[in-house]
């Protein structure tokens, strides 16, 4: 089983989104220890969603130049890049368990990389697909 550790979009974005609250402190301690570890996984999906929301979504918008030195800083890390064949894979996901196409591309990114464990509040935590882990880093 890989360390590795799939994040998805809103998890960083509220490592960034002051007004979030207790998420804001939980997921601030998931990419600190992402950073440390090395283990943390993203896609370019993912990086585009952040981008969007943290520059026109949340109360306290970002700059976009801010916004683009944070994905800078995430290119660190292993970023998957989705190719038609990780399409042709979401759809397949998409359909065998009535997901979102978005949340299966995810889910494709996060097993074409490895990873046994996803975090996101999208999904059914506790859920697991194929050999990845689904986990709401934000329950208890």
């Amino acid at each position: 089983m890989s360390d590795k550790i799939f994040l998805d979009t809103n998890v960083i974005v509220y490592a960034y989104d002051k007004s979030a609250g207790v998420k804001h402190t939980r997921a601030k301690e998931i990419l600190i220890d992402l950073w440390e570890s090395g283990f943390g996984v993203i896609s370019i999906q993912v990086l585009k969603e952040f981008y969007v929301t943290v520059t026109q979504k949340i109360p306290n918008k970002l700059d976009s130049e801010s916004a683009a030195e944070i994905i800078g800083d995430f290119l660190s890390w292993e970023v998957v890049v989705n190719d038609g064949y990780d399409i042709l894979e979401a759809i397949s996901i998409q359909k065998k368990h009535r997901l979102s196409f978005w949340d299966s591309l995810i889910i494709s990114a996060a097993q074409q990389s490895g990873c046994s464990l996803l975090y996101t509040e999208d999904l059914n935590p506790g859920q697991k697909i194929r050999n990845l882990q689904i986990r709401n880093p934000f329950q208890l």
